[in-house]
């Protein structure tokens, strides 16, 4: 069984963001050589997600608005967390949106749905991030 690791990186220039990141997983899956198996792509940070959903701005658009219902940034005092920092809401929305995903793979590409595609989404920008591609298979 092959094993492949990779970090991609980020720093988004503003708070909130989505970055579709299909092809720089595909990439590291032809770069890993792994024609079967799975792979694994996971925020590596408290206040990031990875998510699986359409690439389309309406949609993306309406995660913020609800996602800004659920855990509203503002007032920053509402949040315990909040002692000299005021990313409390990012937290928040990470843990809606969860830390990873995992994706077959198939004859050597990502086994997803028709619309599918995998996003990095970022709750509290401004600064360097990560998130990890781990890949196992043969």
């Amino acid at each position: 069984m092959k094993s492949y690791r990779k970090e991609l990186w980020f720093n988004l220039p503003q708070r909130r963001g989505l970055v579709n990141i299909t092809r720089d997983v595909q990439n590291a899956i032809n770069d890993s050589g792994v024609t079967e198996g799975l792979v694994l792509v996971n925020a590596m940070h408290i206040t990031a997600s990875v998510i699986i959903n359409d690439d389309e701005y309406g949609l993306h658009s309406d995660f913020e608005k609800w996602l800004e219902r659920l855990a509203p940034e503002k007032p920053h005092s509402q949040y315990a967390h909040n002692n000299g920092e005021d990313n409390a809401d990012a937290h928040m929305k990470r843990q809606i949106m969860g830390r990873e995903v995992v994706v077959a793979i198939t004859d050597g590409r990502l086994d997803l749905g028709p619309w599918e595609q995998i996003f990095y989404y970022e709750f509290d920008g401004r600064r360097n991030k990560r998130a990890l591609i781990k890949i196992i298979g043969e």
